[in-house]
């Protein structure tokens, strides 16, 4: 059910002509589904590093038409700049957020690339893990010689761009001298983030960065602090690496706040996650006598960073982690500080919630209703929600209520030894959970894909056939979004069924309700299958579906009637 969403950071050649900027951005946001993040222009780069997120396919075409929006309007061989370039579009890196791999963004950015140099006439090159040799992994490869070595790039064999246009393989190079090339990639996502000492010393705070970030610090002869650096045999510096794998780090003091910070880019959060980063910054703080305060996260950070953050906390605590995503966030902000120096509103800081909020704006979501306002938008004339929607609330509630139970079972006195046992049950139990919720909203949108399909026009014969083509493929989603429902219904069975043998026996009732409800949720779901697959033409598809919920209403009713026969052995 995660979202697959990408960050695309591309670093336009224009950092002065802000009708230009406008023009670049505007293509970008004309994508539906796209979020921009952060605008950023430099005068003296001339140069502007633009952010935006979204799902894969949106990110794809947004980064496509930057790109052919910056060629017709910047002219390389015109631009100056102090940072280094070599196209209108110079850099295109996209960073895994949430439910992607950094090797899926590899293969899309390949695409994008072979895309951008086909329909758009632009070079392109292939970095970081994007790269097709181990030398290209390396941007600076890429770009070497800059845009001033732009015909010996595109003509000489070993320094041609991955992807090259059919104007350049025919020898033609005058568009590609007005665009340049781009180096299209992709990359992990880079944390920035500072953590708070209670020191006003910028060397006490360095000498924390040397003993954490990967590259370490010099080895020196006799003093470690004043001694001469000492050099391998081939004249380079003999460095004593860091705790942390991917992270860079220095010290400084920060007038505003009064205070010396460590101040690190997390460049690897798999290998070094922000939380270890914290741990361990404030052990190797303690050992110079000083104390974390608190952390400031500088930009925006993706959510499983906070939840990753917060299960850890939990678990050294023996507490459950299957607890609703907000608890686990709030829980990762205190524990971290992240509220020291001002406010952490997760909001405003979390890729996924300016997505979320952004492309949920002005829409009115049935799960945000308050429990009153849900009853009575179903009870009003309005056929949605209806009977699906309510199956996969009734779903929910089944699995919230096997949830609570292992929770308070994680937390029951005399039983400190099972926590984690029940942790596992609860951490399952929240993830169902917020997947039925999800369908909630979900089997009302496909109600209304099916209305919206009949209110399209009819005139011709074209539009009768789209119109006809369209009812089917809507009544066709609108039916597999109940069988989803209860195939995600029945999975609350499990967790109700353990909680009912092994969880507190104080809750042995709510756990029963929750067999109730799972079960209620499975047949309800399971009459909106049968009743949409009855408007399908394919009547092969049709059956097999209707067939796939049959069988899972025998199978609800079995696990109902094996948790009641549990419940009521407890009573």
């Amino acid at each position: 059910m995660e979202k697959q969403i990408i960050e695309c950071v591309p670093n336009y050649s224009e950092g002065r002509d802000m009708s230009v900027i406008k023009q670049i951005t505007d293509a970008i946001e004309s994508v539906e589904g796209i979020k921009l993040l952060d605008v950023d222009p430099g005068e003296a780069t001339n140069r502007t590093v633009v952010t935006f997120v979204g799902e894969p396919e949106p990110v794809l075409e947004a980064a496509f038409r930057g790109a052919q929006k910056a060629a017709e309007l910047i002219d390389m061989r015109k631009h100056h700049g102090a940072h280094p370039r070599m196209g209108a579009t110079d850099v295109c890196p996209l960073i895994p957020v949430a439910g992607i791999t950094l090797e899926e963004c590899a293969a899309l950015a390949r695409k994008l690339a072979e895309r951008m140099a086909s329909e758009a006439d632009i070079p392109c090159y292939a970095y970081e893990a994007a790269a097709f040799t181990p030398e290209r992994k390396n941007l600076a490869v890429c770009r070497a010689g800059e845009y001033e070595a732009i015909v010996e790039k595109l003509t000489t064999e070993g320094k041609q761009p991955d992807f090259m246009t059919e104007a350049v393989k025919q020898g033609n190079l005058e568009h590609a001298l007005q665009t340049g090339c781009t180096a299209v990639g992709a990359r992990d996502f880079l944390i920035a983030v500072n953590y708070n000492l209670n020191t006003t010393s910028t060397r006490r705070a360095n000498a924390i960065a040397f003993d954490v970030r990967e590259k370490g610090r010099p080895k020196r002869e006799g003093n470690p602090i004043t001694g001469k650096p000492m050099k391998d045999e081939k004249g380079n510096t003999i460095m004593i690496p860091g705790t942390l794998k991917g992270t860079k780090a220095i010290g400084w003091f920060i007038d505003e706040y009064g205070i010396a910070q460590v101040s690190m880019n997390i460049t690897n959060m798999n290998a070094s996650p922000l939380h270890v980063c914290f741990d361990e910054v404030c052990r190797c703080a303690q050992n110079r006598g000083i104390r974390v305060t608190g952390t400031e996260i500088v930009g925006l950070v993706p959510k499983r960073a906070l939840i990753d953050a917060g299960k850890y906390f939990l678990e050294k605590q023996n507490r459950s982690v299957g607890i609703p995503e907000e608890d686990i966030i709030n829980i990762a902000i205190h524990s971290m500080g992240l509220d020291d120096l001002k406010p952490f509103n997760a909001r405003e800081k979390v890729i996924e919630y300016l997505l979320e909020d952004a492309q949920n704006a002005g829409k009115k979501k049935l799960v945000d209703l308050t429990v009153k306002g849900f009853a009575e938008e179903t009870s009003r004339e309005s056929p949605a929600p209806g009977g699906g929607t309510i199956s996969a609330y009734m779903g929910a509630l089944g699995a919230a209520l096997g949830t609570m139970v292992a929770n308070l079972s994680s937390h029951k006195p005399g039983w400190d030894d099972r926590w984690k046992e029940f942790s596992d049950w609860a951490d399952k139990g929240q993830v169902l959970m917020t997947e039925l919720l999800h369908l909630v909203d979900e089997d009302t949108d496909a109600f209304n894909r099916i209305m919206a399909a009949f209110g399209m026009p009819k005139k011709t014969d074209e539009e009768k056939a789209a119109r006809s083509a369209a009812i089917q493929d809507a009544t066709l989603y609108a039916t597999q979004v109940p069988l989803h429902t209860m195939k995600a219904s029945y999975q609350a069975f499990d967790i109700c069924r353990a909680m009912a043998a092994e969880g507190n026996p104080n809750s042995v009732s709510d756990a029963g309700v929750g067999a109730l409800a799972a079960r209620a949720a499975v047949l309800g779901a399971g009459l909106n299958v049968k009743i949409n697959a009855g408007s399908l033409k394919d009547r092969t598809v049709a059956d097999k579906l209707i067939a796939e919920a049959n069988e899972l209403i025998e199978k609800a009713n079995a696990a109902e009637k094996e948790i009641m026969a549990i419940v009521e052995s407890k009573l």
